[in-house]
């Protein structure tokens, strides 16, 4: 498994708890059309994000961020 293979089973454990209507998961799920997360939901899961890899994503980089993959890629830039 890569290392962006195993990011990305981290961010949707991460995002189960989140994930109320059981959508099934890609690099092209959007957090808010197909999640349907609010801005607390995604101010939430950041945190749990940042505390998981012990990274700090940054408000612009949020603001860039709208998938899963976007997520994922975003993580693993950030973890080197």
């Amino acid at each position: 498994m890569s290392d962006r293979d195993e990011i990305f089973e981290t961010v949707a454990e991460q995002i189960a708890p989140f994930n109320k209507k059981g959508i099934k998961l890609t690099d092209a799920t959007t957090f808010a059309g197909d999640l349907e997360w609010d801005s607390l939901t995604v101010m939430d899961f950041v945190a749990a994000i940042e505390d998981e890899f012990d990274i700090i994503i940054t408000m612009n980089m949020q603001a860039e961020i709208e998938t899963v993959g976007q997520l994922v890629d975003a993580v693993a830039k950030l973890k080197d």
